[in-house]
């Protein structure tokens, strides 16, 4: 913020890039933007337009996004454009980069880590050589044939994120689902590099934060996935439908509630999250999801570079339960990405 020629208080301008709802996305039902995309969108702007000392203007048309970027240069991009430029989730990490190759100052994880989470078999990697306790898989390249394992397991693409290519046929207690399922999946997502990794039946939660290292973190109330409305006949575990069906049973009847978690666990969880934070290069926020084995022992699932921004998404729901909104939580953002590109906000 600053002030103008006259004296006047003046806002920062906020230019909010998005994902493209004239364009197809092939991560969504029936392949283009649904309702209830449309809808994140309105309910984005009014928490935005909530959040006093910002005024903001929204980006979405992305065959023209880059000579805008050029031409029109933001004084400062909040990037919720997690469909990725064209709506290809394969080319996120490309808005991050062109804003870093102009200059201009954005919110969201370095490029080099948007690329390295996308990848789960290499966030697995990277834990697991920190001495971060994560389940055993195995990784499959394209057409490569299963090998032994021990079951059950959780089979899922290596790439991807929103639950695109999960279902209820991802837990297999055989061999014989397990091909099932892989033939499935293949066909689905043709190429795909696929992981087949020990299912882990415990405890679900996913641990939120926002901040920097050398700024400090801040911890959003750790989330436990609530399974016990789901019928007991269907696996354990959040599919595509939970995320894009409003007639599916994970929809409905699987819910986020406040951790019960042992303090002991707590405090590795949020150990582990800093580590990897600054290892794999995140900023400004971040979600790391974590499954207890049968014996209790937590481990890494998954690590959410430039989580999901949504009104009903697991960031808000983490912030509901401290008593914040969504404009709450976007202002947390918005001043964590500030600090770290600007240094004292009241400068």
């Amino acid at each position: 913020m600053g002030n103008d020629a006259g004296g006047h208080h003046t806002d920062l301008q906020i230019t909010v890039v998005l994902g493209d709802p004239r364009m197809p996305d092939r991560s969504k039902p029936g392949g283009w933007f649904t309702p209830d995309d449309l809808d994140q969108v309105v309910r984005l702007k009014t928490a935005l337009e909530a959040i006093e000392g910002y005024a903001f203007d929204y980006w979405d048309d992305h065959t023209i996004l880059l000579q805008r970027l050029q031409s029109d240069r933001p004084a400062f991009v909040l990037n919720f454009c997690d469909t990725g430029y064209r709506n290809d989730a394969g080319l996120e990490l490309h808005i991050g980069a062109y804003l870093e190759m102009l200059g201009i100052p954005s919110s969201g994880s370095a490029p080099v880590a948007l690329g390295l989470c996308y990848d789960k078999a290499l966030v697995r990697a990277v834990a697991w050589t920190h001495g971060v306790a994560v389940p055993d898989e195995i990784v499959l390249a394209p057409q490569e044939m299963l090998g032994t394992t021990r079951y059950p397991v959780f089979i899922k693409p290596n790439r991807g994120d929103g639950s695109l290519g999960i279902s209820t046929k991802s837990l297999a207690a055989s061999r014989d689902e397990a091909e099932v399922c892989l033939t499935q999946l293949r066909a689905q997502l043709p190429g795909s590099v696929v992981i087949v990794q020990e299912y882990l039946d415990g405890k679900e939660f996913s641990v939120g934060l926002i901040g920097n290292p050398g700024d400090g973190f801040d911890f959003l109330p750790i989330l436990e996935v609530d399974y016990s409305a789901l019928d007991p006949a269907l696996p354990r575990l959040l599919d595509y439908g939970s995320k894009t069906d409003p007639e599916s049973p994970y929809w409905n009847n699987v819910h986020f509630v406040s951790a019960r978690v042992p303090e002991h666990s707590e405090a590795q969880m949020k150990k582990d999250c800093m580590l990897l934070f600054e290892r794999l290069g995140l900023r400004d926020y971040g979600r790391f999801d974590f499954r207890c084995d049968s014996g209790g022992a937590v481990k890494l699932l998954e690590i959410n570079p430039n989580p999901a921004w949504c009104w009903d998404g697991k960031l808000a729901h983490m912030a509901s339960l401290r008593g914040e909104d969504h404009s709450d939580l976007l202002a947390n953002i918005i001043g964590a990405a500030r600090r770290r590109c600007f240094g004292k906000l009241d400068v």
